[in-house]
């Protein structure tokens, strides 16, 4: 029980310091685009295209349509429901 506590405490504390002081993803990955039956990264799973951070890796979903990298799924959840379909 106490271990649960601590855990959750300090995983509430390594958000805080990632939002402070986390990567600011200025630098991208060429995108990349996976075909046929591979595994696709959740990052590309909508899109199909990602591009990764070259700073801290994390990937991001990648629109070639608009040339951008999707940083925030929520402000495009119309444009992603769109690819999904085109996706499909």
């Amino acid at each position: 029980m106490i271990a649960r506590l601590v855990d959750a405490f300090f995983g509430c504390i390594a958000k805080l310091l990632d939002a402070l002081f986390g990567c600011r993803h200025a630098r991208y990955s060429f995108p990349v685009t996976i075909r046929g039956a591979a595994p696709r990264p959740q990052a590309a799973s909508l899109t199909g295209t990602y591009v990764a951070c070259l700073d801290c890796g994390r990937e991001f979903p990648y629109d070639w349509k608009e040339m951008k990298v999707i940083t925030s799924p929520e402000r495009h959840r119309e444009r992603l429901a769109e690819l999904a379909k085109h996706a499909a």
